[in-house]
């Protein structure tokens, strides 16, 4: 009896990790489209979605999904942006460690670390890859072609881009002061010149 309650009691609690473990991802539904095969009995339809997904602590994901429903095509998009995510590191957890440029196609963006208060200034599909990589602070801004697909992956291009002091530093056999300590050291002797 004690060990059939143990085993209902195990049972429920993998069931709880499974929703908490898909709880942890965000998606977001950036864009989706009708669209339409010609066949000898006239047309059918379906329907193509993109989808981002983050954990809001520095790892995102896109997908495309297509299928006759809408519902099954979100489904087929947010499980190929979880197989397809990637890690980019963030300054304090808020923001990125230096502008960045992406471009696929004619699609191109641009994307600059902002100081605290800032917010999320981007739009449409950028910003919905900023709000679920976890970013609070950053200005985007996009040119040239403005379809989803093009801007999710020229973002992604710049997000893949970023790169920490601390890989820096160990690429180059260095520690993180000295290449954070520099960048600080030039700013003030810049404001010592220019206050003299």
């Amino acid at each position: 009896m004690a060990d059939q309650q143990g085993r209902g009691r195990g049972r429920g609690r993998g069931r709880n990790d499974r929703q908490e473990e898909q709880s942890e991802f965000v998606d977001k539904l950036v864009g989706i489209n009708r669209v339409a095969k010609t066949v000898k009995g006239g047309k059918n339809f379906g329907f193509a979605a993109l989808v981002v997904v983050g954990d809001q602590k520095g790892r995102a994901g896109f997908g495309k999904g297509k299928a006759r429903e809408v519902p099954e095509a979100i489904r087929k998009a947010t499980e190929d942006a979880k197989r397809n995510m990637v890690r980019v590191a963030l300054r304090e957890g808020r923001t990125l460690h230096h502008d960045g440029k992406g471009r696929w196609g004619a699609g191109k963006v641009v994307l600059r670390a902002a100081p605290p208060g800032t917010g999320v200034i981007a739009g449409g599909p950028m910003r919905a890859v900023m709000e679920v990589l976890g970013i609070q602070d950053v200005v985007g801004k996009s040119t040239g072609s403005s379809n989803p697909y093009n801007m999710v992956r020229a973002t992604f291009q710049a997000l893949k881009e970023q790169a920490s002091p601390r890989s820096i530093a160990s690429k180059r056999g260095l520690k993180v002061q000295d290449i954070v300590g520099r960048r600080t050291d030039g700013a003030s002797e810049a404001g010592i010149s220019e206050t003299a």
